[in-house]
């Protein structure tokens, strides 16, 4: 029996390449491991929705008391399920900041009315 299921592929946005790339080596394997989980179809703590927020979700890693994420959303294709990274930044406590849900979200919101105007 075939799989009916769209492959699920991560992609960053410039932003969050950069701030992938600028990450220690380690830090960049422990992303990576998630990128694949993710594109395999598992779920867990390395990648989860953002409460209160229109579709974001959050790569989280962390390396020695210091914490990582990558925000993300979904966009389902007519081949591919893409996971799009917005941008990334360090996490200094439990909470997230405002400021950084906005920015995704303006990203996001940029991504799709791009992607309208060149169909």
């Amino acid at each position: 029996m075939s799989n009916l299921r769209k492959p699920i592929k991560v992609r960053l946005l410039k932003e969050a390449e950069e701030y992938f790339f600028a990450q220690s080596e380690k830090v960049q394997v422990k992303f990576h491991l998630a990128f694949d989980k993710v594109e395999a179809g598992h779920k867990g703590k390395w990648f989860e929705k953002l409460k209160g927020t229109d579709g974001l979700y959050e790569f989280r890693q962390s390396d020695h008391q210091k914490f990582y994420r990558v925000f993300a959303f979904w966009d389902s294709e007519e081949r591919n399920t893409l996971i799009i990274g917005t941008h990334g930044f360090d996490k200094k406590s439990n909470k997230t900041p405002r400021k950084e849900i906005r920015k995704a979200e303006q990203i996001k919101r940029k991504y799709f009315e791009t992607k309208i105007s060149i169909k």
